[in-house]
């Protein structure tokens, strides 16, 4: 790959992640400035030339305690407008987790569709492209965006290390709702295909309803099978807990949870502890700060999907499949 006519930036919070980016395609990323002024204000710029580059700008859109979201989410935009205005030949955002795409679509009245007026801004500032992971439903995402959408997954980095963790390779794919189906049966495909072996499939009835979360059926043959509970995102865990419980109530043997975010926001710490889960898997797309308790972070395994972003990137530049990276159905 060409490499002089790209540049890597990593916006504040997410140096490591783009440092792993870079590295993969053989780069350091680019020098830049973020200046915070005393009224609260801030400014973002390169220091390296762009004009004539194609410039990749890394930014995960999770909020911790020295920025919120919406604070992330600004400074990726206005990064994004000052390379464009110094003559970048194209931008992308890549932002491993992209705030407000679970907002889709309206479930109460006059609800907003936050995931639309997202895209509207990002196209506003001149981004040509948004790469991300896992999205919570993709046909929503794809659809709020006029401008290019690259759409990542972990199914096989999750796969590979699923194979040689669990002890049986008889395994069920659930899914913690009818919902994400689709997702967990993207995932039991790729597991199939690795392990050479029929995986099945099984999912949990769920109702949310002002927040509180019901249903506890389990539909689906889990019995002596080692069950892969899938889901895009962790927030408490409450759904994969719920979940977990009810494998091992129909005969599960080990059950594994695995999600590429890991927000372990709430009552993580707590759920967590709970001895239902032999491992927990997430990517490094969010950093699991908020998991302190040594119980639940002995249970945690964190996969670096840097090389993951890297690899799509060095596709883009080359003219590369990603639906081969991905193991796409076509």
């Amino acid at each position: 790959m060409e490499t002089g006519n790209v540049r890597i930036f990593g916006l504040a919070g997410s140096e490591s992640f783009a440092a792993g980016v870079a590295g993969y395609l053989g780069l350091e990323t680019a020098a830049h400035e973020e200046r915070d002024f005393e009224d609260g204000e801030h400014k973002a710029r390169p220091l390296a030339a762009v004009r004539g580059c194609d410039v990749y700008v890394i930014h995960s859109l999770y909020g911790d305690e020295q920025q919120s979201a919406n604070d992330k989410l600004c400074r990726l935009l206005f990064f994004c407008g000052a390379c464009r205005d110094a003559g970048a030949v194209s931008v992308t955002a890549v932002t491993p987790y992209l705030c407000y795409a679970r907002k889709d679509r309206k479930t109460k009245a006059r609800d907003p569709v936050t995931t639309r007026y997202l895209a509207q801004m990002i196209e506003s500032v001149g981004i040509d492209r948004v790469m991300t992971l896992e999205i919570h439903n993709l046909v929503a995402f794809q659809n709020a965006f006029r401008c290019a959408t690259e759409h990542l997954d972990a199914n096989r980095l999750f796969a590979d290390r699923i194979i040689k963790l669990a002890q049986s390779k008889d395994f069920v794919v659930i899914s913690p709702d009818a919902g994400g189906a689709k997702r967990a049966s993207g995932f039991r495909r790729i597991l199939a295909k690795k392990c050479s072996n029929e995986v099945t499939g099984a999912f949990l009835e769920k109702y949310r309803s002002r927040g509180e979360v019901t249903g506890d059926k389990l539909v689906g043959d889990v019995a002596g099978r080692t069950a892969v509970i899938v889901d895009d995102l962790i927030a408490t865990g409450g759904t994969m807990l719920r979940a977990a419980k009810a494998a091992l109530e129909n005969g599960a043997g080990e059950v594994y949870a695995i999600a590429s975010h890991g927000l372990f926001v709430g009552d993580a710490n707590t759920v967590f502890r709970d001895p239902a889960f032999k491992r927990v898997l997430v990517t490094s797309s969010v950093p699991a700060f908020r998991l302190t308790d040594p119980a639940a972070m002995e249970r945690l395994e964190v996969i670096d999907a840097a090389p993951l972003f890297g690899e799509a990137i060095r596709r883009l530049q080359t003219g590369g499949s990603l639906s081969e990276l991905l193991d796409t159905e076509t």
